[in-house]
């Protein structure tokens, strides 16, 4: 078992906190200016929208529910809309339905609802929003888990799918079997992100995906790596890097650490040379210290989750469930480190942390999500 002494285990390094928002646990944290959006894990609690202007009194302004039966776990705000996932979640006001839901918050104390996109199947999971288009973890009566797929959001009252992928077997409708051994956890895109005329798609225990979006109609894979027979940790998101790192083209892909193929030691995070993208190349990992001793199992949720779609330079924050708050740079890329960590005080009833994910400000202010409960706001001079 690790050493409980061990200096990664220590509450605090190079960080600290500024103030602790007592809301449900959420599934994601985003920031537009000064308003910060908090999607929540189970219903009824939906999606909370915050004053952060003074981030040391922050200020609920506004609360949406959601039904028992379903979360909007996910959330992202851009050009005044902001966008939430409606996943199912138990049994349960069918009559919802699944998809995804547009309000303007323009007025961010007045949230309004826009329109609601409904989809089949159990509806959709993370997904990407810069106020125009949308890359969705869609489902569909008539494929086999989730797939990749477009939205064209400029005019918000009128969603339209412009553009879908899936991999061979999903499409069940159309004859398609998963080519995967039987007993193999069926295919799910989890997050695709974009990065100029690419979508980076993670796809679970099916690896990722590197695709060609310059015809959004017609995506078309460029790349595609698997780890799951060797590492069995789900392959939760790949983050492209928009800037070359010695003279690099750079992916971070992180495993999650639950869903385990087998028993195992707690995931952790790859970094990826892309810079022939055709031939994606493991360059190094990175693990918090002193959390893998000798590889033995430990139970879920003990390692990494998701590193925080925003960053700064080479410095990455990063949600380590169990670990909280974990800042890395990878200036050096075949050996990125820790420069700063924040454990946060386990919520009311549970035995630790159970940090979901982290996103940042434009003040480099750091916002960690408890899935159990609350938003920790932190700083450190790493972020300046």
């Amino acid at each position: 078992m690790p050493d409980a002494n061990h200096p990664s285990f220590a509450r605090s390094r190079n960080a600290s906190l500024v103030s602790r928002l007592e809301v449900p646990g959420g599934g994601q944290v985003w920031v537009d200016g000064t308003t910060l959006y908090v999607g929540h894990m189970r219903p009824p609690h939906g999606t909370t929208i915050v004053d952060v202007a003074d981030p040391r009194k922050p200020r609920v302004l506004a609360h949406i529910p959601i039904p028992q039966g379903w979360h909007s776990h996910k959330v992202r705000a851009a050009n005044g809309i902001m966008m939430v996932n409606h996943e199912k979640f138990g049994p349960g006001n069918e009559e919802f339905g699944a998809g995804f839901a547009l309000y303007d918050v323009s007025r961010p104390a007045e949230p309004r609802l826009i329109a609601k996109h409904r989809m089949g199947g159990k509806g959709v999971h993370r997904f990407e929003f810069d106020g125009t288009l949308a890359y969705v973890s869609a489902t569909e009566e008539g494929y086999i888990g989730n797939f990749p797929a477009i939205m064209d959001l400029s005019d918000p009252a009128r969603p339209r799918e412009i553009g879908r992928w899936w991999i061979p077997g999903q499409h069940a409708a159309g004859g398609e079997t998963d080519p995967m051994p039987e007993g193999w956890p069926a295919p799910r895109c989890h997050h695709p992100l974009r990065l100029g005329e690419r979508l980076y798609v993670s796809y679970w225990h099916h690896g990722f995906w590197i695709l060609d979006i310059s015809d959004m109609a017609r995506p078309r894979p460029v790349a595609h790596v698997n780890t799951s027979p060797a590492f069995p940790h789900p392959t939760h998101t790949c983050l492209p890097v928009p800037y070359p790192v010695k003279g690099r083209r750079l992916m971070i892909v992180a495993d999650e650490d639950v869903a385990k193929l087998y028993p195992a030691p707690p995931a952790f995070l790859w970094f990826y040379d892309i810079t022939d993208e055709t031939t994606p190349v493991p360059i190094s990992t990175f693990q918090v210290p002193g959390l893998d001793v000798d590889g033995s199992p430990q139970p879920p949720m003990t390692g990494c989750h998701q590193p925080s779609e925003r960053f700064r330079g080479t410095i990455l924050p990063c949600a380590w469930f169990a670990m909280g708050l974990r800042i890395l740079d990878f200036a050096d890329p075949f050996a990125p480190r820790e420069v700063a960590h924040y454990i946060p005080d386990p919520a009311p009833g549970a035995a630790r942390a159970s940090s979901n994910d982290a996103t940042i400000d434009d003040r480099g202010l750091i916002y960690l999500v408890d899935r159990i409960a609350g938003v920790s706001i932190i700083e450190s001079p790493v972020m300046s």
